[in-house]
């Protein structure tokens, strides 16, 4: 299931979700060079957060994989500022493209109940909290995490939490059939946690790459947990 739009207006612009999304833009442009190969890789290398290489589990030299016969060479160093950084880069026009999206159907009605400012820091938590799952469930990887979708789904938590009842037109998908459907927003919310928690559990003992199903996990509770922190009424 897709999110097409919500039926759920907003009495504000949403200010930090437009610099979110831009943030993630201009990264994508001038530090992932629109995904090219060469400016992906260094970017992963740079900016994405290695969780074996954070914690220090990884030996000075090893080569890590961040493309084809592309590697970066742990040097014994991995920079705090990754924890932040890795939430503005992606690993694909697809993966960019789709973040962003869910954030702009998402992300207006959670800015609208807390303000730009509290959003912001919201959001920032959530990506924190996605990053420490994901790193908890596989201490020793040497695979750069890129992405703003765990945070994303720190703001997916919270929708779901205020507003269960909006109704999200979705797009289906049915083998080779496509249809949309009007859904309230704890039934295709609810559907995508579940999906990234089954999805997640394999993962565990998985020692290859892929989607961060952990950090999406981790970053939807935390994004449950910590609305009622943040939004006006409180």
């Amino acid at each position: 299931m897709f999110p097409l739009r919500d039926e759920n207006p907003t009495s504000s612009q949403p200010v930090a979700t437009i610099a979110i999304i831009s943030l993630c833009c201009i990264s994508w442009a001038f530090l992932q060079g629109f995904g090219s190969q060469e400016a992906l890789g260094r970017s992963l290398c740079a900016f994405g957060l290695i969780p074996g290489k954070f914690l220090g589990v990884l030996a000075p030299g090893s080569r890590i994989p961040v493309g084809p016969d592309m590697y970066c060479v742990f040097d014994g160093r991995q920079g705090l500022y990754t924890i932040f950084s890795h939430m503005f880069m992606h690993g694909g026009w697809f993966h960019l493209l789709g973040n962003m999206w869910f954030l702009w159907v998402f992300g207006d009605n959670v800015e609208d109940a807390m303000g730009p400012v509290r959003f912001f820091v919201f959001y920032i938590l959530c990506g924190l909290a996605a990053a420490a799952a994901q790193t908890i469930t596989n201490t020793s990887s040497m695979l750069p995490m890129v992405g703003a979708s765990g945070a994303i789904g720190g703001v997916m938590g919270a929708y779901i939490r205020l507003y269960p009842h909006a109704r999200v037109h979705t797009l289906l998908f049915l083998g080779i059939i496509f249809t949309t459907i009007s859904l309230p927003a704890y039934v295709m919310l609810g559907y995508w946690f579940l999906l990234q928690l089954l999805s997640g559990i394999p993962s565990l003992s998985a020692v290859g790459g892929g989607v961060a199903f952990w950090a999406h996990v981790g970053g939807f509770l935390a994004g449950a947990a910590l609305v009622g922190l943040f939004q006006y009424d409180n």
